[in-house]
C-alpha cells in the first residue's frame, strides 16, 4: 500500500511491481559514459512552465493517478522540448566519438541507428517533433542545427534517417501486438516518462496534488512525487497532467541538491487531431546508404532483448538482494525504494585511470570519476547530479540515485 499524504487516500497496488519499476528507472538513467544507456536518462525529469493557474475541480492524488492510468490518447502530434543537465563535464569532440562508438558496438555502424543516435538526448537542449496514430504508427524527429534525425514506425517497418549523413537504418517491428501497444506514444514524450517514473512509487514515496498549471495551452493538474527517505539524490518529480485527457504534458525531476531540473521534457505545442497518413510515410532518399537491422527490432532495440546489451522487461529488475539470473552476470538490487542500488558483474576489469587511458578520453575519465577504496578493494565513482555509479577495479558495478558513500557502503557489504 502506498500512502498519499495530502489527500488521506491510499493507492492499492502491487508493491512488488512498483519496486520493480523503481529499479527499472534506476537502470535506465545510467549515463552513457558509465554503462552505455544514457539515452534513457530522459526517463526522469522536466520543469513546469508557469503560464497561469487555471481554476479546476479539486482532485485527490489517487484520482489523478487513476486518470493517468486510464488515459487512452491514440492520436496526437506536437513539439516537445527536452533539456537534460546531469552535470557532466564538457565532452567536446569526445561526445561524437562516444556516439559513433555506440553505433559501431551495435554491429551496424550506421549514424541512423536509433540505439546510438538517441544518446544525444543525454545532455543539452533538444527539440523533438512527435506524432502518433495508435500502436502501429509513431514518428519522432530530432531537430539539430539545420539537420534532422527521424525515427518512424509504420506498420511492420521501423526507419531511422539521418539527413546530415544521408544514412538510413531499417528494421522490423515486433509481431507481438502487446509489444506494439506499449509503443503508442513515441519515446521521450512526457507520457512515457511519467508512466515509467510512477512505477517507482511504493511506501517510501509521497505523492500529492499541488495546484494547477497551463502547459501548451492546456489546463493541467500538478502531481508531485517525492522520496520520503533522505538518502536519495532525487528531490522531486513534478508532472503536469492534462485535466481533460489525463495525458502527462510535462515531466520534471529536480535533484535533492537543488538547482535546475536534471531533465526538462514537456510539450510546447500539442494537437489531438489524427495525423495525416503521409506523416508516417518514408522512402529512402536517392543515394542514401541503407543499413538493415535485425528482424524484430523496434524503436527501443530488439523485441526480444530491449536495448542492445540490456535485459528485456522485468528481467532487468531482479529481486532485491537476490541474483536475478538475468543481465550482465546476474543483476541484483540491494535495498528498496529510492535508495535501492542495482549491482552486476561485468566479468572484466574496471575502468582504466586517466593516465592509463591517455589523451582526451583519459582527461574525461579524470574529470568525471573519483577514486575510492574500501573493503571491496578500489574503484572509481562516476558522478552526475542524479545517478552515481561505482565501478570496482575487478569489474563490479553499483549504480543508483544515491550518494557516493552509499555506493561504497554497498560495495563493502557486497
Amino acid at each position: 500500500m502506498a500512502p498519499y499524504e495530502s489527500d488521506d487516500s491510499t493507492i492499492a497496488g502491487e508493491a512488488d511491481d512498483l519496486r520493480a519499476g523503481r529499479r527499472k528507472a534506476a537502470r535506465y538513467v545510467v549515463p552513457v559514459a558509465v554503462v552505455g544507456v544514457a539515452a534513457a536518462t530522459i526517463g526522469l525529469v522536466p520543469a513546469l512552465a508557469d503560464s497561469g493557474d487555471p481554476n479546476l475541480p479539486k482532485i485527490s492524488a489517487q484520482q489523478l493517478l487513476d486518470k493517468i492510468a486510464k488515459s487512452d490518447v491514440q492520436q496526437l502530434s506536437g513539439t516537445v522540448k527536452v533539456t537534460t543537465d546531469l552535470g557532466l563535464p564538457n565532452l567536446g569532440g569526445l561526445e561524437s566519438s562516444l556516439t559513433s562508438a555506440a553505433g559501431r558496438g551495435s554491429g551496424d555502424g550506421s549514424s541512423a541507428d536509433p540505439t546510438s543516435k538517441l544518446t544525444e538526448l543525454a545532455s543539452g537542449t533538444h527539440t523533438l517533433r512527435v506524432a502518433a496514430d495508435g500502436p502501429d504508427r509513431q514518428k519522432l524527429s530530432l531537430l539539430e542545427n539545420a539537420a534532422e534525425y527521424s525515427l518512424i514506425h509504420n506498420g511492420k517497418d521501423v526507419w531511422g534517417y539521418d539527413s546530415q549523413s544521408n544514412e538510413v537504418y531499417h528494421s522490423t517491428a515486433p509481431d507481438d501486438g502487446a509489444a506494439r501497444k506499449k509503443q503508442e506514444q513515441p519515446p521521450a514524450t512526457p507520457d512515457q516518462l511519467t508512466k515509467d517514473a510512477l512505477k517507482a512509487v511504493d511506501d517510501t514515496t509521497s505523492v500529492t496534488v499541488q495546484g494547477t498549471a497551463q502547459v501548451a495551452g492546456r489546463d493541467a493538474y500538478r502531481l508531485v512525487v517525492k522520496p520520503k527517505d533522505s538518502g536519495s539524490t532525487v528531490g522531486q518529480i513534478t508532472v503536469a497532467v492534462d485535466a481533460k485527457t489525463g495525458l502527462p504534458l510535462k515531466f520534471t525531476l529536480t535533484p535533492a541538491s537543488g538547482g535546475a531540473a536534471v531533465v526538462d521534457a514537456g510539450f510546447t505545442q500539442i494537437s489531438f487531431a489524427k495525423p495525416a497518413a503521409s506523416t508516417f510515410d518514408f522512402k529512402a532518399p536517392k543515394g542514401a546508404k541503407v543499413t538493415e537491422g535485425d528482424q524484430g527490432e523496434h524503436a527501443h532495440g530488439k523485441a526480444k532483448g530491449g536495448l542492445k546489451g540490456v535485459p528485456k522487461g522485468d528481467d532487468r529488475h531482479g529481486t532485491p538482494g537476490k541474483d536475478s539470473g538475468k543481465g550482465p552476470d546476474g543483476m541484483k538490487v540491494l535495498g528498496k525504494g529510492w535508495d535501492s542500488i542495482a549491482t552486476f558483474d561485468t566479468g572484466g576489469k574496471g575502468v582504466p585511470s586517466g593516465a592509463e587511458a591517455g589523451g582526451q578520453f583519459g582527461s574525461f575519465l579524470d574529470s568525471l570519476g573519483d577514486k575510492v577504496t574500501g573493503k571491496f578493494g578500489s574503484g572509481t565513482v562516476f558522478k552526475t547530479r542524479l545517478i552515481n555509479a561505482l565501478i570496482t577495479d575487478d569489474g563490479k558495478v553499483y549504480v543508483g540515485a544515491v550518494s557516493k558513500d552509499a555506493l561504497v557502503k554497498a560495495a563493502n557489504a557486497g
